[in-house]
């Protein structure tokens, strides 16, 4: 059976057939050269996370002619195969008894019993206080506060956002904390989704999805290609794109 060709592979096999070199990718996709040929090679070791990696290849299979989405699902493809073990469990301690500790154990059971049976037969009698000659004058209990008014708590509103693609865009959303889900928007299709506290938002193209939030239309937060994280709350939306890492010198 023929083995399947890698995802690294693929890319640089289509690029050299379109003599296009890998400084010029990186040149016109404003990605780092060295992330570049690790994504060809496949070491995952020095690429970011991931969702970083997808905005690469979306940037990289445009600019050579390639389907991006082909180039993603080659790459999510890739990530499914790689299997991940756990740490083995530590084996289970087997505890060995002793007849002394058993003795021991027993022994300690007894008193206890025992020792309960005694309390039993001669439970121990409360202190009585003397009566006092002159009874105490009771002392007057403090009022109660009163109460002003019921204070009514504002309850949350949910905000709305939605989508819409003019150029294929891959997505990544987390609502509320809830579990992320990713999706791939093709230019004209539209999402709706509502927040209470905080909508987490990665783009893969900021250039080519409009936003709506809160019924207003906002700005792009980027060009096509470019990958940008977007945090919406009540209060508004924090925009912060994607910083390339620092190459040390050698």
């Amino acid at each position: 059976m023929e083995e399947k060709e890698s995802i690294g592979r693929y890319l640089k096999r289509e690029r050299e057939s379109r003599n296009i070199s890998l400084r010029e990718v990186s040149k016109n996709t404003k990605v780092k050269e060295y992330l570049l040929k690790a994504i060809e090679e496949d070491q995952y070791g020095p690429l970011p996370s991931p969702t970083y990696v997808k905005g690469f290849l979306l940037s990289y299979a445009k600019y050579i002619g390639l389907d991006p989405n082909d180039v993603l699902l080659r790459y999510e493809s890739s990530l499914r195969g790689k299997q991940v073990t756990g740490p083995e469990a530590p084996p289970e301690k087997k505890i060995l008894w002793n007849i002394k500790y058993l003795w021991i154990i027993g022994g300690i059971i007894v008193v206890g019993l025992f020792a309960s049976y005694l309390l039993f037969l001669h439970p121990s009698k409360p202190p009585v206080e003397p009566i006092s000659a002159k009874p105490k004058a009771e002392e007057p209990l403090p009022s109660p506060p009163q109460i002003a008014g019921t204070v009514s708590i504002p309850e949350e509103q949910p905000f709305s956002l939605q989508l819409k693609a003019v150029e294929r865009t891959w997505v990544r959303i987390q609502i509320n904390g809830q579990p992320e889900h990713e999706m791939t928007l093709n230019p004209g299709e539209t999402a709706s989704h509502q927040g209470l506290k905080r909508i987490h938002l990665t783009v893969g193209n900021a250039g080519g999805l409009d936003i709506i939030f809160k019924g207003k239309p906002l700005e792009r937060f980027g060009k096509s290609g470019e990958v940008v994280n977007l945090i919406f709350t009540p209060q508004g939306v924090e925009a912060k794109r994607f910083e390339k890492p620092r190459v040390k010198p050698e």
